[in-house]
């Protein structure tokens, strides 16, 4: 550090809305308290939410966000499905055709999946397998509001395997996670946002958990690095062995599938002591199973 250095006072305040700053104990990160009534918030939280692989509305770029909440026309992702065309045009570089696509484009968007739509959410640390892992475990957006709900009077224990047993039961979650999990569905506030959003007409098929037997069966697996086939096109090849796929490495996680540039990931599951394989040990392993 140079001599001259001098520390970086972080701001109490948040500069666009005034809210709180706050950094969680052991956190290098400080974050804003304002959610999505802070501005900066709300417009990243819409553009994850419109995402492709989030609830993938077309149309939707950080221009016109930004336009809509200037304009008072969106406050939550909600509002979004409740837009019309007629407003839409009145905006800045905006025509009655591109207006009309985009109210489309919303009203398509309301049939979708479980996984995007928990992904859409936003929640900290719940990224894309983790989504898929907690709608195939619990299979319903209730279920799992209701395996919280069972896990909050636990959620103080001291030791960490056993404060929320049902939420760490899934693959791809831990403490950290399952901790994110609790803070979200236990907000009022996010719990309204979840009923007005379906109150919108929101709606997703039946997630089907089936359990596929084989040789991985019972065998939990990480993907990281480039490899001969896509990551979906290996999860898919050892998930119809039997195996699961979770997207990060933990205790519980089995083998790493090692592919070039494997990174952190590599490091933390030569550090946890979890095989790693190439794609050629994985092939042998999916036709023949673990020794």
């Amino acid at each position: 550090r140079p001599a001259d250095a001098r520390a970086v006072l972080l701001p109490a305040q948040c500069p666009v809305c005034g809210s709180p700053v706050e950094r969680e104990e052991g956190e290098a990160v400080a974050r804003c308290t304002g959610g999505l009534t802070c501005r900066a918030q709300l417009n990243a939280g819409l553009l994850h939410f419109v995402g492709r692989r989030a609830m993938d509305i077309e149309g939707f770029g950080e221009k016109l966000l930004a336009q809509l909440i200037e304009q008072g026309l969106v406050k939550s992702p909600v509002d979004l499905f409740q837009l019309r065309a007629e407003p839409l045009a009145a905006l800045e570089r905006m025509a009655e055709k591109s207006a009309a696509n985009i109210v489309e484009a919303a009203e398509k968007a309301r049939h979708t999946t479980l996984p995007r739509f928990l992904f859409a959410l936003g929640i900290r640390d719940v990224g894309e397998s983790t989504a898929e892992a907690l709608a195939r475990h619990f299979g319903t957006l209730e279920a799992l509001i209701a395996a919280v709900e069972a896990d909050a009077p636990t959620a103080t224990l001291e030791k960490k395997k056993d404060r929320l047993p049902r939420l760490q039961a899934v693959p791809d979650v831990g403490i950290e996670v399952a901790s994110q999990l609790l803070r979200w569905f236990t907000d009022p506030q996010h719990l309204q946002l979840l009923a007005e959003l379906r109150a919108t007409g929101i709606e997703w098929p039946e997630v089907i958990q089936k359990t596929v037997e084989g040789p991985l069966s019972g065998k939990t697996f990480v993907i990281t690095g480039t490899l001969p086939e896509s990551r979906d096109a290996v999860a898919a090849r050892i998930e119809a062995a039997g195996g699961k796929v979770t997207g990060s490495v933990s205790a519980k996680t089995d083998y790493l599938v090692a592919g070039e540039a494997a990174g952190s990931k590599l490091a933390k599951a030569e550090k946890l002591g979890v095989a790693v394989l190439g794609w050629e040990a994985l092939l042998r392993l999916i036709e023949t199973g673990p020794l």
